[in-house]
């Protein structure tokens, strides 16, 4: 698409913003990113502190800077908190209280992740958030919200829509849960041959950034701690976990409205469908982008 309409790409993966993390997030090759220019790819390193606030700021900016020169732009990624930052805005999430969040902390790394898997299935049943129950930085920071202000994060993320002065359009890919499972599963194997045990032994003794709380470094950390761990049983973890990972992203995005579901090969339809939204060839100046 960003060829056929001869403009740049702005990524929201929120871990392909890691430039160590090649392999284990299918980062764009090198090839790839000759053909058409990317931003927020590798443009971190895993001991840089960010958040979707920050890249709110840092991608507006930018957005705001490629409008200059072009009518259209293309956003993709999979990170629901990353793509909202930029189309709706993120509202200012309160102060916690920090003896809270130590308490978790502490009883987490003394009791693990089952501690706070319990203690979010006590204030989470009316919440229909959706959370990585296997992540426990996300489950910390879930319940360090809640207790500290008696508000699940919901609460707060329902103000932050703001009004962006450029049209909006929300394309999904969809394909049938075999092809998904079958693709997953291929993306898995396919990262394994091209080294990443090795990459991952590399940054091993940095496991407990939050930059390296991802699916395929998780299992395999878990791999390297626990010595009689099979490889065979490591590698299909992380393919049940991403598959876990993709039917949370698609339960996330089919209560978006705004969003037109294509298949990935209906390349041309999706052309079309974009150039009739803008209502022109899609080289003009596109007056809701100015």
């Amino acid at each position: 698409m960003a060829e056929k309409l001869k403009t740049e790409i702005l990524s929201c993966d929120s871990r392909q913003f890691y430039k160590e993390l090649r392999i284990g997030t299918s980062m764009p090759t090198e090839k790839e990113l000759s053909k058409v220019p990317h931003h927020f790819i590798g443009h971190l390193n895993i001991h840089q502190i960010y958040n979707a606030k920050l890249f709110e700021i840092d991608c507006l900016e930018k957005i705001y800077k490629l409008f200059e020169k072009y009518s259209i732009l293309i956003l993709v990624g999979g990170s629901g908190l990353y793509e909202k930052a930029i189309t709706e805005g993120l509202s200012y999430l309160p102060e916690i209280n920090l003896n809270i969040r130590n308490d978790l902390i502490f009883h987490f790394k003394k009791k693990g992740i089952s501690f706070l898997q319990n203690e979010l299935k006590k204030f989470k049943k009316q919440d229909k958030l959706i959370i990585d129950i296997h992540n426990p930085r996300r489950i910390i920071r879930y319940l360090e919200i809640v207790k500290s202000t008696g508000f699940s994060p919901s609460f707060f993320l329902k103000k932050r829509l703001k009004k962006r002065n450029f049209l909006i359009i929300k394309i999904g890919l969809i394909m049938s849960r075999y092809e998904i499972y079958s693709r997953i599963n291929d993306r898995v194997e396919n990262m394994i041959k091209k080294g990443l045990l090795d990459e991952a032994k590399r940054y091993y003794c940095y496991r407990n950034l939050n930059s390296l709380q991802t699916i395929g470094y998780r299992e395999i950390f878990e791999f390297f701690y626990k010595e009689k761990n099979c490889l065979n049983e490591t590698i299909e973890k992380i393919k049940i976990n991403t598959r876990r990972y993709a039917k949370r992203q698609l339960t996330w995005y089919r209560k978006d409205s705004s969003v037109t579901w294509f298949h990935p090969k209906e390349k041309q339809k999706i052309f079309n469908f974009i150039l009739k939204r803008v209502g022109n060839t899609g080289f003009e100046p596109v007056t809701p982008c100015l």
